[in-house]
């Protein structure tokens, strides 16, 4: 955007100042489009920016700062559409195990529409997250904390007998598989030859919708069933002994009698509670 500039003006202005740093981020996510992040460097960033590095240094502090910013927008963007898109693809009016597959198949399907948010996310915690400041650092944790929240909430939109706690630990989830997945369905030049000459070889090969979804249907699966477990043992449990039973979403008492907990009455007791 800034090509052929003959000499660096520095951006006096907070408007100019922003105008710059989205040229920075328009021209490193047209380089996404085109190559993987491993091979976007901060050197062709500036060439194609048309400052100097040093320059492109004063309004990012690294290429990592750079690709956080992005990823948090990308999957910003993600989870705008999967709010559309999930209402069409998962029947409220049906079981819970099959809301269950219909919402894995959406995350699967909606995620491989996003190569770009993939890869990023699959380099975040290896790559991005390694050359940046405590404050960047922060700053993206806290954005990534607020785009599973979002997701959590998707999620048990669909699948309301997860609950709040295990619809998070599914969103959660979900991030990590997906980091897991895409390298693994992204095999280099030399692995693709070594599939085409071995047939034996090539069933290894992972297909990333199909390979995410199977994950995201069994994580689902194994939560629901555990919270119907759950259910079902609480309604069995006797009201007879002296217990103590702690409501889990029930934050820790600061001093003094903990409000969190019930006392249940004393087998044989003709009183209710002491």
């Amino acid at each position: 955007m800034f090509r052929g500039m003959g000499t660096f003006q520095r951006a006096r202005s907070e408007e100019q100042r922003e105008a710059r740093r989205r040229a920075i981020l328009g021209a490193a996510a047209a380089m996404l489009a085109e190559m993987p992040v491993a091979q976007v460097s901060l050197n062709e960033l500036s060439r194609r920016v048309g400052l100097a590095k040093s320059n492109v240094l004063r309004y990012f502090e690294s290429r990592e700062a750079v690709l956080l910013e992005l990823l948090v927008s990308a999957w910003q963007e993600w989870l705008v559409q999967l709010d559309d898109t999930l209402i069409a693809a998962v029947d409220a009016g049906a079981p819970p195990a099959e809301r269950g597959d219909q919402l894995a198949a959406e995350l699967a399907t909606s995620l491989a529409s996003r190569p770009v948010l993939c890869d990023l996310i699959s380099a975040q915690a290896a790559v991005l997250e390694r050359n940046v400041s405590p404050q960047v650092a922060a700053e993206y944790k806290r954005a990534a904390f607020a785009n599973v929240a979002v997701l959590s909430r998707l999620v048990r939109d669909c699948v309301r007998e997860l609950g709040e706690h295990d619809a998070g630990r599914f969103a959660a989830a979900t991030v990590m598989v997906t980091s897991a997945v895409w390298p693994h369905a992204q095999p280099s030049a030399a692995m693709l030859a070594a599939y085409q000459a071995d047939p034996a070889l090539a069933s290894m090969r992972l297909d990333f919708t199909a390979t995410l979804r199977e994950v995201l249907e069994v994580l689902i699966a194994g939560l629901l069933a555990r919270a119907s477990r759950n259910r079902a043992g609480r309604a069995d449990q006797p009201a007879g002994n002296l217990a103590l039973k702690r409501d889990p979403d029930c934050a820790p008492p600061r001093q003094g009698r903990d409000p969190c907990r019930q006392a249940l009455p004393r087998a044989g007791s003709r009183g209710g509670l002491r």
